[in-house]
């Protein structure tokens, strides 16, 4: 059954993405480990079978590798002031496609078409939890019911407890427990999970830099 593999992202511009990696890392490095999590998971998503890849992208892509990996998926503009209010506009906006979506973030680089595909196998809901508390996924039979998020505050510890507390009503399935990267901590141990991809590959170059 074919579904929408909807991202989450936010263009890698220096000084606007990961910058609770700096310190250590600089605006620039953090923007590149940014845009390493972004290219390894939009690879993820283009190969994941049955899906149907869309990403709603906050900013303006300057990058030439970006913007060749987002050639490969439907491409639509964020809307919202808040991100609550991003979420539940990006699921409005892929319900025109009549299908269920499964809308993850660019923070789980080490995801993989096996795991977006096992993920997307689901009834009325799914969610998957962060180890930092809040949620790597979601998935909705409806991308409509996304609109209990408005209520939800995000990038908290209780953020996943208090999502979970407003699909109240949908049989919810539990997806894997991830880390997403927020931290150079995260970092590291992402890397180590998928060490052959951009990500980890992007973390090396920035450790052999002089400091």
């Amino acid at each position: 059954m074919r579904f929408c593999l909807l991202v989450m992202a936010k263009s890698p511009v220096p000084g606007q993405v990961k910058t609770r990696l700096c310190p250590p890392l600089t605006p620039e490095e953090a923007a590149d480990v940014a845009a390493a999590a972004l290219l390894d998971t939009l690879t993820a998503v283009v190969n994941t079978p049955d899906a149907v890849p869309v990403v709603a992208l906050a900013g303006v892509v300057l990058r030439e590798d970006v913007r060749d990996a987002l050639s490969e998926c439907v491409l639509i503009p964020q809307r919202g002031e808040t991100f609550a209010e991003r979420l539940v506009n990006a699921h409005a906006d892929v319900a025109a496609y009549g299908m269920p979506v499964l809308q993850i973030g660019m923070d789980t680089p080490q995801v993989t078409p096996e795991l977006l595909a096992s993920a997307a196998t689901f009834g009325e809901a799914a969610l998957g939890f962060a180890e930092d508390g809040g949620w790597w996924a979601l998935g909705l039979q409806d991308p409509l019911r996304a609109a209990v998020l408005r209520d939800v505050p995000m990038s908290r510890a209780d953020t996943g407890a208090r999502t979970l507390e407003a699909l109240a009503g949908l049989r919810v399935r539990t997806l894997p427990v991830l880390s997403d990267v927020d931290t150079m901590a995260d970092a590291r141990a992402v890397a180590a999970l998928v060490p052959h991809g951009r990500f980890a590959a992007a973390l090396t170059e920035i450790a052999a830099v002089p400091r």
